[in-house]
């Protein structure tokens, strides 16, 4: 399997470095995971787009665009799952 491309939006990144130390190393360990596999088990795909999809960690959400054509995950938004999708 082809490795992906990984983008974080500027915003995304800014919502990582907000998380405390011990959720955001996870969540970057997540995120990493995403270039060899975008669309790992307990992934699923928002409804209302073609093209995103949300992963759990703990209580945060990350929330990316694949582009299967061009192997690029696009890191959209990260954050606690009572804010993530507002």
């Amino acid at each position: 399997m082809a490795s992906y491309k990984l983008l974080i939006k500027p915003s995304a990144a800014k919502e990582i470095e907000s998380a405390h130390k011990k959720d955001r190393l996870r969540i970057i360990k997540r995120i990493q995971d995403l270039s060899s596999d975008p669309r790992p088990p307990g992934c699923e795909k928002l409804s209302g787009h073609d093209d995103k999809y949300r992963v759990r960690q703990g209580t945060y959400r990350i929330v990316n665009s694949v582009s299967d054509m061009s192997l690029v995950v696009c890191v959209v938004k990260v954050g606690q799952r009572k804010e993530v999708y507002r």
